[in-house]
């Protein structure tokens, strides 16, 4: 593990990448226990704080845990794609605010991967599944639902339909287009929705998705995705009129 002391980058960010550069290729395995903050001081040639900076970094990815007492330390972490969930959710929540990425780029990119899902989940999604998706409908349909609680709701419909695919990877790179970029789309398009006209389109994808039917779920995924555009681009064309 090495790093450049005349590089301009931090010296903590340096060491915390050494260590994860190590973990990724094996070098360190894991619930291996990493040298102590002496020994990597010692090692990179840096003062203790900065190693202690540097595990924080990596503490804070999953990538590694600390155990206090006598044979405690920083151990190599087992890390799982719903350990990892949260760092896409807010990655995915700050480049959406911030504006780096569009309304349609945002839209188009949740759908499309949310209709890769629809097939696979309408071969392999659980009775639990298909569950959560009929009592977040019924959910939506409640009279006295807060626009949060709409929101909320419609987050857990799609995550249930996404789950039901059975594929980790593609929950993870869902994580951030449902959890995140879904309720930055409810708070744009929420004053323009008719929410019978969304929990609807949720009851037919939900009955394509008990019959079996892949295209059909396809098809409602792509009448939603019309729709969350159209109320959009209302909302859009209302606000350059003010």
């Amino acid at each position: 593990m090495k790093i450049d002391p005349n590089s301009s980058a931090d010296l903590s960010v340096q060491i915390a990448q050494a260590i994860k550069d190590a973990i990724i290729s094996g070098e360190l395995i894991v619930d291996e226990r990493l040298p102590s903050e002496a020994e990597l001081s010692d090692h990179f040639q840096v003062s203790r704080p900065t190693v202690r900076e540097a595990l924080k970094r990596l503490a804070a990815q999953s990538l590694i845990r600390t155990q206090r007492g006598a044979s405690g330390g920083a151990f190599v972490n087992r890390l799982s794609f719903e350990d990892a969930y949260s760092q896409q959710i807010t990655t995915s929540t700050l480049l959406l605010s911030m504006n780096a990425v569009s309304f349609d780029t945002a839209c188009e990119a949740r759908y499309a991967l949310e209709r890769a899902c629809a097939p696979l989940s309408s071969e392999r999604r659980s009775a639990d599944h298909l569950a959560t998706m009929r009592a977040e409908i019924f959910r939506q349909g409640q009279p006295g639902l807060t626009d949060e609680a709409f929101c909320a709701s419609d987050v857990a419909f799609h995550r249930a339909l996404v789950d039901g695919a059975g594929n980790p990877v593609l929950s993870y790179q869902l994580a951030g287009a449902v959890e995140a970029m879904q309720p930055l789309m409810n708070m744009i398009t929420f004053t323009a929705r008719d929410r019978e006209v969304i929990t609807g389109l949720h009851s037919r994808i939900a009955d394509a998705i008990e019959a079996g039917d892949g295209s059909a779920a396809v098809s409602g995924l792509q009448d939603l995705e019309s729709e969350t555009r159209k109320l959009a681009s209302d909302v859009f064309a209302a606000r350059a009129q003010k």
